[in-house]
């Protein structure tokens, strides 16, 4: 439901390549790979590595155009999503640079009427800590995103929305700050954000194939959007981009981003010490969970290995942009497919790729320790089930070893670097286990990909047990409008929802028929007619209500 990047690797997974191209050259392994992934009727990918300045290859495979049979290639434009907000934090860095703007100066020089807008700061827009509302996370922003919007009128409605907390105390991924951002480019440089990007960033760099999209007048060999669901293709929810602005409007090619990323890291965008800022992560409240985010880039590691990149999602497009800044590596993947097939996500891929690229730099780096002196016996406290809000993490001992299992994944040993302090082998990804002042263990922090987040201890057992027939009596279709359909389902004892064009989450029990979800504050409660059979569904979300009939 918004232009967050889609960050599959926070819940535990790989993509391996074919055992049997193992011997192969990087670029036939990946060719064999995303061939063998895109037949048949099939969306598109297009990819790219590049190092120490050369392009290694860059390809396309697939479907840009399902109907009229139009195959991918490295030139297809697609839109680009959250990528976009690095350019938007560039050219905020780029205008303080010339003095015509300070990023310490308030919100309030530019929107007085946004919520607490003399307490925020500008650079504070960029790092996702201003505590304003971000409009993506509304219940009714899908029904209303796929008509034109004037940015007078979306920011009007940021008047309106409560703050999610006060400035500098929180952290929440937002798309209104980034909106504001690139709003006040476009105020401080006299010309639309559009415009003031390709006079100072695309045209000197020679980025030919990016710019703003327009959905009135899209640009030539652009992708078309497509939702993988239930098995196959649709087109996806067509946003009108005017929603997106600063946050995520941008449509680009794999070879543009390719000089993009060259000339940023490279010292030709910005001063180092603009650049500097903006690689630098944002400093966050002791407690509180988020981003390792800098200025519209994510500070991370890949195999040991330091990053700098940023992914973009919406309703039909998936993108990452990934910089290996030591090894001088680039890798781009972009695809018209959101959610996508299995094995194709873009920021898998991009991984991937990089590791594949970079073993024998990644084989110098040493392993993790194991810390032996840990005493198995030190385990069981933290047995239990931990709320990672998509999902729940269940560790288990078995004769001196810890296992944890994600939901609908494999169950992995971790291994103890520390008292409570464990890692995976099969990816990179860390736990540790937090204590109260009595030494009861409370909950899990996680970090993976650029990010670090608490997922608090569950009950041992369910707060609320229901039974196979309450349960399968709110399965169904309800609609939220024509085009946006909520379907619940069920596997085994865990209900699911799923919006059209939106990956499917759980949803958990407060009574037979209210449900919370816990990746996002919503709830929805199934109405029951007087024979006992529901009728309509009320979602309840950031102080908004939707009636949802059933039917189906």
């Amino acid at each position: 439901m918004s232009l967050r990047m889609f960050v599959p690797c926070l819940l535990l997974g790989s993509f391996v390549l074919c055992a049997q191209v193992r011997a192969a050259s990087l670029e036939e392994n990946v060719t064999t790979y995303l061939k063998e992934h895109t037949q048949g009727e099939s969306s598109g990918i297009a990819v790219l590595l590049a190092r120490d300045g050369k392009i290694l290859f860059q390809h396309g495979f697939g479907t840009a155009d399902l109907e009229h049979k139009v195959p991918v290639s490295a030139a297809t434009k697609f839109r680009i999503g959250s990528v976009t907000k690095q350019f938007t934090a560039a050219a905020m860095l780029k205008l303080a640079e010339e003095n015509k703007l300070n990023l310490t100066d308030p919100l309030a020089k530019y929107f007085p009427k946004i919520p607490h807008a003399q307490e925020i700061q500008l650079h504070q827009l960029l790092t996702h800590v201003s505590g304003i509302h971000s409009y993506t996370d509304n219940p009714g922003f899908l029904q209303a995103v796929t008509k034109r919007i004037e940015p007078a009128e979306l920011i009007h409605s940021l008047e309106d929305d409560p703050p999610d907390f006060e400035p500098g105390k929180g952290f929440h991924y937002n798309n209104s700050a980034y909106f504001l951002a690139g709003e006040i480019v476009a105020q401080v440089a006299g010309k639309s954000f559009g415009a003031y990007l390709e006079e100072v960033f695309f045209q000197p760099l020679g980025m030919k194939h990016t710019g703003i999209y327009e959905n009135a007048a899209p640009p030539s060999e652009c992708a078309k959007g497509y939702s993988f669901n239930d098995g196959k293709l649709e087109p996806a929810l067509e946003w009108d981009m005017s929603w997106a602005g600063g946050a995520g409007a941008l449509y680009s090619t794999v070879e543009d981003l390719f000089l993009w990323s060259e000339a940023l890291h490279g010292g030709k965008v910005l001063r180092p010490e603009s650049y500097q800022a903006q690689i630098t992560p944002v400093q966050l409240p002791e407690g509180v969970d988020g981003m390792h985010y800098g200025y519209g880039l994510v500070i991370a590691e890949l195999a040991g290995l330091p990053t700098i990149g940023h992914g973009g999602g919406l309703n039909g497009w998936s993108s990452d942009l990934l910089c290996v800044p030591a090894q001088r590596t680039v890798a781009v993947v972009l695809t018209n497919a959101l959610p996508p097939k299995p094995d194709v996500a873009a920021a898998i891929l991009n991984q991937k790729m990089v590791k594949e690229l970079l073993a024998d730099e990644i084989k110098k780096i040493p392993a993790p320790v194991i810390d032996t002196s840990v005493d198995p016996k030190t385990y069981a406290p933290l047995v239990g089930r931990y709320d990672y809000k998509t999902a729940v993490l269940t560790v288990t001992v078995e004769k001196d070893r810890i296992f944890a299992q994600l939901t609908g994944q494999e169950k992995f040993e971790i291994f103890p670097k520390a008292t409570r302090e464990f890692f995976w082998k099969v990816t990179d990804a860390k736990v540790k286990f937090l204590t109260n002042e009595k030494g009861g263990i409370t909950a899990a922090e996680h970090t993976q990909g650029g990010t670090t987040f608490k997922a608090p201890r569950l009950a041992d057992t369910p707060e609320i047990t229901l039974t196979n027939a309450e349960m399968d009596a709110v399965l169904g279709e309800y609609e939220y409008s024509p085009k946006m359909i909520l379907t619940v389902t069920r596997k085994e004892t865990q209900l699911f929802a799923k919006m059209t064009s939106q990956p499917e989450a759980p949803i958990f029990a407060k009574s037979a028929t209210e449900y919370a979800w816990r990746i996002v504050p919503a709830s929805v409660e199934f109405i029951k007619n007087s024979e006992g059979k529901v009728t309509k569904a009320i979602h309840h979300q950031g102080g908004q209500t939707i009636e949802a009939p059933k039917i189906k």
